[in-house]
């Protein structure tokens, strides 16, 4: 199949990434090429279904490396950039700062600066850039994010991420580099790296280790199924304009509690345990520093100009997920292997 476009992304062995490379390579008769620094929470085994693929390309590389973007950049020549590598953690970013500072904000400037240097006809060419929601701070008990919502950012990660979004912003009004921008809601479904709340419940539940819930677990957040998310991101990079920002939410929002009590009552039926049994484990700990209460999107723009509408809600969404989760244990031991925690604890935890 002779492909018509290279789309060249980054962080495509993560979570959201992983989905997105899958999603385009069967979708459509274009050339990905992965370029992934394969950290931590990035893994191959994410993309083990469409290794060989004659259309995929993998570049292990680290966009923090301006001498491998210039190679990569040359040799593949891309017409668009869909850009999702980034930390992405908010605790590790408490602990570490710097690493959010030096791969969300050089590294996407290095991104920028490579597609400056390289694009020199600009039809044809997109710098899709993926943020979050958290650019935007916090919301109280009503309300909601939009495109218009100024920035807020609480924590260095949403910190590091909003000024990404300023320096792509930047680079389309300064150089004219064809750019758009969205942000999204928490993500959640098959293939996420189990330090975020929903695979940390599910991994706990499958233990029967305790189930940490921050403060009393009434903090708000909004779920978006990743596919969802994919099926926008897509509708976006091909239909949308240049230059603008579209917020991409699932309506889906539920205090942390009532999400973990969920999982409990899902894992319970799966794992044909007594009603109750996985809610033993709920145990509260001290908060987050910095916790942000609620957030919420309006993706009306995104509804009325593009027509897009998430499909899939939390109740069947997260049985989706817990069914992917037990039919893959054997992913979810290796993600969380030791040679996985070595790198965890050298990268984050000793420096």
């Amino acid at each position: 199949m002779k492909s018509d476009k290279t789309i060249l992304i980054t962080g495509g062995a993560g979570f959201i990434g992983s989905h997105a490379v899958r999603h385009f390579i069967n979708k459509y008769p274009y050339r990905i090429v992965n370029l992934d620094a394969l950290t931590y929470a990035g893994n191959l085994n994410n993309l083990k279904d469409i290794q060989g693929h004659p259309n995929y390309h993998f570049e292990k590389a680290d966009i923090r490396d301006r001498d491998a973007l210039d190679r990569i950049f040359n040799f593949y020549k891309p017409d668009w950039i869909m850009h999702f590598a980034a930390e992405s953690h908010v605790d590790r970013s408490i602990m570490d700062p710097l690493a959010f500072i030096e791969t969300n904000v050089l590294g996407t400037a290095n991104l920028l600066l490579a597609a400056r240097k390289h694009w020199q006809e600009l039809q044809g060419k997109l710098f899709y850039h993926v943020s979050t929601d958290e650019v935007f701070g916090s919301l109280g008990a009503e309300g909601y994010f939009s495109e218009d919502t100024p920035y807020d950012p609480r924590s260095p990660y949403s910190a590091s991420k909003a000024s990404s979004d300023h320096f792509v912003r930047a680079y389309h009004h300064t150089y004219h580099i064809p750019v758009i921008v969205s942000n999204c809601s928490n993500n959640y479904g098959p293939y996420q790296f189990p330090e975020k709340l929903i695979p940390v419940v599910i991994q706990n539940i499958l233990n029967e280790k305790p189930i940490p819930v921050y403060g009393d677990g009434t903090n708000i957040r909004d779920w978006l199924y990743v596919q969802d998310h994919i099926d926008a991101i897509d509708l976006i990079a091909h239909r949308g304009k240049t230059g603008e920002t579209y917020l991409i939410g699932g309506h889906n929002e539920l205090r942390n509690i009532d999400l973990v009590r969920l999982l409990c009552n899902i894992m319970d039926h799966k794992l044909g345990r007594t009603k109750g049994h996985s809610e033993n484990l709920i145990r509260f700990v001290k908060d987050r520093p910095g916790h942000d209460q609620r957030y919420a999107i309006d993706a009306s723009k995104l509804e009325k100009n593009l027509g897009w509408l998430p499909m899939i809600k939390p109740e069947i969404g997260l049985e989706m997920t817990v069914d992917w989760y037990l039919k893959e244990k054997e992913w979810l031991a290796g993600v969380t292997s030791g040679a996985y925690q070595a790198y965890y604890e050298q990268q984050y935890q000793n420096r």
